[in-house]
């Protein structure tokens, strides 16, 4: 019996292939393996969401996924937001500019939980924002700056 099984998969639009470990948990190895170590570890039960990346295009808990599972389906990740890796899009714009982040390790779960709402549901009312945020925690910011910074890229869908 192998030790390891070959996946296949789309990750932030390129193709990866890559030997994984049967019991390998999906951060970990975006983590690991593809130094993408912007979804982060938090409570690893798929419930504060500093973990969430896009998967099939829809957010996902990556601390609670094996890595197998990601066989033949597209992952994004919040690397996968910048365009060149160092332009910030509207919504990190928008994060920046209303002060929607102070110790930053919740945002990356929740840009991309906001970023599938947002191609959803383009023009949110401030309720809906905070329903959608209701999938992330953050223990610093009180959410009302993080509304702020959606209300304002939602003046100005995204591209």
């Amino acid at each position: 019996m192998s030790d390891t099984k070959t996946i296949q998969l789309t990750v932030n639009g390129q193709y990866r292939r890559h030997e994984v470990r049967p019991r390998q948990h999906l951060v970990d190895f975006l983590r690991e393996e593809l130094d993408l170590t912007g979804s982060h570890l938090g409570c690893e039960h798929g419930v504060c969401g500093a973990c969430t990346i896009l998967f099939d295009g829809e957010p996902a808990r990556s601390c609670i996924m094996l890595a197998v599972q990601a066989d033949g389906h597209a992952i994004h990740t919040v690397e996968s937001l910048s365009p060149d890796g160092v332009t910030l899009n509207p919504l990190q714009e928008a994060f920046r500019d209303a002060h929607g982040l102070q110790c930053g390790f919740c945002t990356p779960g929740i840009l991309m939980t906001l970023s599938a709402f947002l191609r959803d549901t383009p023009a949110p009312s401030e309720g809906q924002v905070r329903d959608a945020l209701s999938a992330n925690l953050c223990r610093c910011t009180g959410y009302q700056h993080i509304v702020e910074a959606v209300t304002r890229v939602s003046r100005n869908p995204l591209p």
